[in-house]
């Protein structure tokens, strides 16, 4: 077996007095496809820091091959000193690398190289960093939170691109959906160790739940010995000096271990404040449009949301998914058409603008608005220090100001004032940034237990999945449609894949050399792959429904009876022959496309 590229042994780092690592260990492997998963705060981003070098262990051992090459995108990148992204992408080549990757790459992920790095929002950094790491095609990549402010075509695109590099990828991201598709083992960071599941993350969950079950079924043994010992102190007979005091030792031994021990951290505690009084029917929209200057944002959307819905919204970064998130919660007035909203709605929202958090408040006065110490949340006084237990802050860190906290502690900041608003009506937009995979749980699990209703922009494709009852696309050029189910279902019902908007081709700067996409394809698209799997089941319900309308036609009485149903049964019908037989022809280009690149 040839040696690991990267090798991180016995890793400990402590945070002044308290300890983050405590012998935890990497090993990276040419090819391989790792993911590193862990609570918030367990220093899964220290550990890459350390891996490349950024951060100096305080004991432990560090090596990489000699020649292999590294790329690290940390959660915050750094631009200032580039003037350009183009010159910040080309800055990181060296000499031999392909110049052409860096106009490829800016291109597919929406940028034109001539943006001021000055002016770019946290989406654009975040593509520009991903692509100055891509450019120059590492022996090793590591990506922290690469998903974070990308939407769903620009996520899709990624996924694309790092299943097929040759080097070898470690990732840690909140995107389920994203780590099954890639991962091939899994590294837990835990209470400062580490423990290596060598199967993808779809297999880690099951198996972290046993080592915890195997962990606390020794954690009661130790309690009973130590009961057993406690009894012997007091009852037992006395023996020989010698013998009394090992067996004290041993006592003092087993307690230390058990104080000493660093417990699984805690669950977040979600509890949501519920505003009464909500009518059945929330939201009534009827052929609503908005636009602004020549660009029409929304164009003609209906929709009937209510008490109970829970409605996901999928789409490109500035489709106007916000914009209809705003008429549709009457913030906006509509252009055109007409919108109804229920009596007394309440509405909390969680905003995925940090801005909206003052640097300078702390942790206690955002919660409670700066009036005393009580938060009341689902028709219950609590102090704001137990309400803080409830998400994971410790009661030191209520005169925390918000400018130190981490992504993940705004995140559940945020979330917390969200949850404590009385609302019968949850505004959730990109909820899932900075949260770690336990707490999505039970965001899930609050979602599917909230009463009121839920509006949910989102490109998590796993909490879509898990939690939304329909699904409204950003189709572009102001339209958008609405599918039952979640983000699955939606593909399948849509028969394609997600889109992204191109750049303006007067803006791009042409290359001078060919793009790699010139280069023919060696695979199929993720969104390719899909169809190919999801299209014979999307035939088979075609075949049905037209079979359903044929019998319904075959009443030779019909037309005489109800014409007009006969008109209508008769377009279903042709619609539906023409959508089998589209669907067949797409499906049959795509099985002959998947044989010829296999054979190649």
């Amino acid at each position: 077996m040839a040696a690991p590229l990267l090798t991180l042994q016995d890793i400990h780092l402590a945070i002044g007095n308290t300890p983050l690592l405590e012998g935890a260990e990497l090993f990276v492997e040419a090819g391989e496809r790792l993911c590193i998963v862990g609570r918030n705060g367990s220093g899964k981003s220290t550990l890459l820091r350390i891996a490349v070098g950024a951060l100096e262990a305080d004991s432990g051992r560090r090596f990489v091959q000699p020649g292999a090459t590294m790329q690290y995108l940390p959660q915050e990148p750094d631009l200032s000193g580039y003037a350009t992204t183009l010159a910040y992408v080309e800055s990181n080549l060296a000499h031999g690398d392909d110049a052409s990757r860096a106009y490829y790459l800016l291109g597919q992920l929406g940028l034109t190289g001539r943006e001021s790095t000055a002016e770019l929002s946290g989406g654009q950094a975040r593509r520009a960093a991903l692509a100055r790491v891509l450019a120059p095609a590492p022996d090793i990549l590591l990506l922290d939170e690469p998903t974070n402010h990308l939407d769903l075509p620009a996520i899709l695109w990624l996924e694309q691109e790092l299943a097929a590099m040759s080097g070898a990828l470690v990732i840690i991201s909140h995107d389920r959906r994203f780590l099954q598709n890639l991962s091939r083992a899994t590294l837990w960071l835990d209470r400062g160790r580490t423990a290596r599941l060598d199967r993808g993350f779809a297999e880690y969950e099951a198996w972290r739940d046993r080592l915890l079950a195997e962990e606390e079924l020794e954690r009661h043994k130790q309690d009973r010995k130590i009961a057993a010992e406690e009894h012997w102190v007091r009852y037992g007979v006395t023996a020989r000096r010698k013998r009394n005091v090992r067996r004290m030792a041993e006592l003092a031994t087993l307690r230390r271990t058990r104080r000493e021990a660093r417990q699984q951290l805690g669950q977040v505690k979600i509890t949501v404040a519920e505003a009464t009084g909500a009518g059945t029917r929330v939201i009534e929209a009827k052929k609503i449009s908005k636009s602004y200057g020549d660009r029409s944002v929304v164009r003609d959307f209906s929709t009937r949301i209510l008490r109970g819905d829970r409605i996901g919204l999928v789409g490109a970064n500035g489709s106007g998914k916000t914009t209809l998130i705003n008429l549709l919660t009457g913030r906006l007035k509509p252009d055109a058409g007409e919108l109804v909203l229920g009596t007394n709605i309440a509405a909390a929202t969680l905003d995925q603008s940090r801005a909206l958090l003052d640097s300078e408040t702390t942790l206690a006065n955002v919660l409670t608005g700066g009036s005393g110490d009580i938060v009341e949340v689902g028709g219950q006084r609590k102090h704001v220090i137990g309400y803080m237990r409830d998400f994971l802050f410790l009661p030191e860190q209520a005169k925390t100001p918000v400018r130190v906290l981490s992504g993940g502690e705004r995140a559940r900041l945020l979330l917390a004032r969200a949850l404590a608003t009385p609302s019968n009506l949850l505004v959730l937009d990109e909820p899932t940034n900075d949260l770690d995979l336990e707490t999505l749980d039970l965001l899930e699990e609050t979602i599917g237990d909230y009463p009121g209703t839920v509006l949910l922009v989102s490109h998590d494709r796993d909490f879509l999945d898990r939690t939304v009852t329909a699904t409204i696309f950003a189709d572009g050029d102001g339209r958008f449609s609405e599918y039952a189910g979640g983000y699955s279902d939606m593909m399948a019902q849509r028969g394609e894949g997600v889109a992204a908007k191109a750049p303006k081709a007067e803006s791009k700067p042409a290359p001078k050399e060919r793009k790699p996409s010139d280069k023919p394809r060696t695979k199929l698209t993720f969104a390719d792959k899909h169809a190919l799997e999801t299209l014979p089941a999307r035939i088979e319900a075609l075949e049905d429904a037209i079979a359903g309308l044929q019998k319904e036609l075959s009443d030779g009485n019909l037309y005489a009876r109800d014409p007009a149903k006969f008109r209508a049964l008769s377009e279903k019908l042709s619609a539906a022959e023409q959508e089998r037989t589209a669907a067949e022809d797409r499906w049959l280009q795509l099985e002959m496309q998947r044989e010829e690149l296999e054979g190649q």
